[in-house]
């Protein structure tokens, strides 16, 4: 039942990845200099009921005797033992033109052996960039969206209690130097394509009613702003710009999951399939045998071991010409789990069948 279920998923899934829909300029490519800007930092995370780092963690003992130090109480690091701290790193993303004194989410992740960074407090970190210079400080609560439960013999653990985030937990400190908007800019789409540069030019060109993008490649789009217009509204205009994308003949396999997403325009040529499973299961069951009482005998133990295979009637079908909803209707006729729905996608992209595109994750 559970099968059926995923493959129902599947299905639905690739139906709407296979819709056409009108999709923003703005959403499918990004301008010049609208990149975005990771920093990273390191920090201690406070507050933490004995799950924090343990005294062998080094680097995290001496950051609390440098941190006491610099606040003027000189601590010995041999004689720190506490595990309510943790050592982390914190990671944050900064938007295209932010500036001084907005605010970002921040993200933290242990470093040592802490268990749990659940309600625990991120000291005042500095983030920098690739440079090494200072663009944001870092601080505030942390939330954690898993816990970890453990006792002498069992633990019970969801999520990754050792990252959390912090919303809203970084104030910008430095504006990221950022290319001055000129008359004319770049447009770079996200998917290079050059039937999609060529369709974004025609597009755009259209809504203006005049000659203000050129496809340079397969990946470019040169802007020229109109007379009359300011850039900004130019620039909104155009990212607000809708056109039609067509699918993409693609496969896309998660073999972790058994995900798989399946553009519209995949189609497969003539080829036939047989799908089986081959089960087989080994039971080990001991048996002790004692000697009879008084006996010079031993008492030992007799391994037992018991071996069955079972195998799947598979049946072999031919696929023609078929589409998405062919394809998965035909492998869920001969009762095909999505793991094996994966292995006959590869295969058929072997046998050079698989008109599309594959990526397996």
């Amino acid at each position: 039942m559970a099968g059926k279920n995923i493959c129902k998923a599947i299905a639905l899934l690739m139906l709407l990845f296979s819709l056409s829909f009108a999709t923003r300029v703005g959403d499918i490519a990004t301008l010049e200099g609208g990149r975005s800007n990771y920093l990273v930092g390191y920090g201690l995370v406070v507050g933490l009921k004995g799950t924090g780092d343990g005294k062998g963690t080094l680097f995290t003992v001496r950051s609390i005797a440098n941190m006491l130090n610099r606040m003027g109480i000189v601590v010995d690091p041999r004689r720190i033992t506490t595990k309510n701290v943790a050592a982390v790193t914190v990671t944050a993303k900064l938007p295209p033109f932010v500036k001084p004194g907005m605010r970002v989410d921040v993200e933290v992740s242990s470093l040592g052996d802490a268990k749990s960074l659940e309600g625990g407090t991120l000291l005042l970190t500095p983030l920098r960039g690739p440079d090494g210079e200072v663009y944001a400080l870092a601080q505030g609560q942390v939330i954690v969206g898993g816990y970890e439960a453990r006792g002498r013999g069992a633990q019970q653990v969801k999520n990754t209690p050792t990252v959390g985030f912090i919303p809203n937990g970084g104030v910008v400190e430095k504006e990221i130097p950022s290319q001055s908007l000129s008359d004319e800019i770049n447009l770079y789409l996200d998917s290079p394509s050059f039937s999609l540069a060529k369709l974004l030019q025609d597009r755009i060109n259209t809504e203006f009613g005049m000659q203000v993008a050129t496809a340079v490649d397969g990946s470019t789009l040169r802007l020229k702003k109109p007379e009359g217009m300011s850039m900004v509204e130019f620039l909104a205009r155009v990212e607000d710009t809708r056109v039609e994308v067509p699918s993409v003949a693609k496969v896309v396999v998660d073999s972790r999951s058994g995900l798989i997403l399946l553009g519209g325009d995949v189609t497969i040529n003539p080829v036939s399939v047989a799908v089986g499973s081959l089960t087989v299961t080994v039971r080990e069951s001991p048996e002790v045998v004692q000697p009879p009482p008084l006996s010079p005998g031993e008492t030992r133990v007799v391994p037992r071991t018991e071996v069955r295979v079972q195998e799947r009637e598979a049946r072999m079908l031919e696929l023609r010409g078929a589409t998405v909803s062919q394809l998965v209707d035909t492998l869920n006729r001969i009762g095909a789990t999505p793991r094996e729905i994966i292995s006959v996608l590869q295969a058929i992209k072997a046998a050079g069948a698989l008109r599309a595109k594959l990526e397996v994750l």
